[in-house]
């Protein structure tokens, strides 16, 4: 059975029955554990330099913006000056931080940085109450992590203590969140910067990161769940691709091979080198433009159109098709052009310009920001699954619903 995640409005009356039969904990509840409303925009930024949340760290508090990314399992900070960044933790103002004495290093798809490990108290504004004692790593050397532009200090890893470095010993923030307040094991994220120009700094777009549940505003319609194959990152199991109404053809291992993982710290929906090369063939046979420079699909180029024309006419949908948790269903989490073709501010102000908002991998299937902004993504650790529902914040830039 094949259930979609498709068709925006004509779907808004559909019932979001899934998270209260899930039992999960929801902001209408008054006797919840911790109030969801009070976390409802509490992150900013956009897909290409990443969503941020306030977190206050040490005794006395010092605030720094922490990126949230769930590819990772680290909560690090900068501990020294950077050119990229305003202001750093100092430890030495911190009455509270303890040193492990342990060096830790961590490298990602893009930048690495190594540094000491230790423990602090946090509190988070925007979060559950109280304060939390997490383990925390201070940046000490960096390369390519710290980026031009960002207005961010620190990571959030938010996957699995098996991704933890330097070892799965070292607890990460959530779990120690989860161990310390008591809310459930279940975080969720509305990421809403679909549609805003890439190198618009002034006014970032936001979000919401849900820790303890669910927050039933932030989405419409049904809540569609598929298995976490394995804890570590949050892997998933993609079946197919269609571009347009066009099957790939492609078996599912290659899909799979690597691994498939949704992770807010990549930008873009990045695709194992064989399914990248089928889904631009795919494009370029069904979209409506002729002769397109390679280099648009290869990130070389922008594309480029007089000011107040959209090309997303001109793309197809895209729709990635998940195994459901009753394994002999899938539903589909459809992705329209203007999640993928994605504006970028031209200098000399008469022209609108886009860029390809996928590329390839080296190895794993990542679901991305790009993707993730058209969706509410809940991450249900304690049922071991990832649900997928339309993000009200979406609903100009995607169609999802299930039919």
């Amino acid at each position: 059975v094949n259930l979609a995640l498709t068709g925006f409005w004509s779907c808004l009356s559909s019932l979001n029955q899934s998270a209260v039969e899930s039992g999960l904990s929801l902001a209408s509840d008054p006797a919840g554990i911790v109030n969801f409303l009070d976390m409802i925009n509490n992150l900013k930024g956009d897909s290409g330099r990443g969503y941020y949340m306030q977190m206050v760290i040490g005794t006395p508090g010092q605030t720094l913006n922490i990126l949230v990314d769930t590819g990772s399992s680290n909560f690090a900070v900068a501990a020294a000056e950077h050119p990229y960044i305003t202001h750093f933790y100092n430890r030495a103002l911190s009455s509270t931080y303890q040193s492990s004495g342990r060096g830790v290093a961590v490298k990602y798809t893009q930048g690495e940085w190594e540094g000491e490990l230790g423990t602090d108290r946090i509190t988070i504004p925007q979060g559950p109450s109280g304060t939390i004692t997490i383990n925390i790593a201070a940046i000490l050397k960096s390369e390519g992590f710290f980026l031009p532009g960002i207005n961010w200090q620190g990571i959030l890893g938010l996957a699995y203590p098996l991704l933890a470095r330097p070892d799965p010993s070292v607890e990460p923030f959530f779990n120690s969140v989860v161990g310390q307040t008591g809310i459930p094991d279940v975080f969720s994220l509305q990421m809403c910067g679909a549609g805003v120009s890439a190198s618009t700094t002034a006014d970032p777009a936001g979000g919401s990161l849900i820790m303890g549940g669910v927050e039933p505003t932030l989405y419409r319609g049904s809540v569609w769940y598929t298995p976490v194959l394995e804890e570590w990152y949050y892997q998933v199991e993609v079946l197919k691709l269609e571009v347009g109404a066009q099957n790939l053809n492609l078996d599912c291992k290659e899909y799979n091979s690597d691994k498939a993982i949704v992770d807010s710290g990549t930008t873009l929906l990045r695709l194992p080198g064989n399914v990248f090369s089928a889904v631009v063939e795919a494009i370029m046979q069904t979209s409506l433009i002729e002769d397109f420079s390679a280099g648009f699909f290869e990130g070389t180029k922008l594309a480029c159109w007089m000011r107040g024309e959209s090309p997303w006419r001109l793309f197809p949908k895209i729709s990635i098709y998940l195994r459901a948790t009753n394994t002999s269903q899938s539903f589909r989490i459809t992705i329209l052009p203007q999640l993928y073709v994605q504006p970028i501010t031209d200098i000399d102000g008469t022209l609108d310009c886009f860029r390809f908002g996928i590329s390839p991998s080296a190895n794993a299937l990542v679901i991305g920001a790009t993707v993730m902004e058209g969706f509410y993504v809940i991450f249900d650790r304690a049922q071991k699954r990832v649900g997928f529902a339309v993000s009200t914040c979406a609903g100009k830039w995607v169609q999802g619903c299930v039919d």
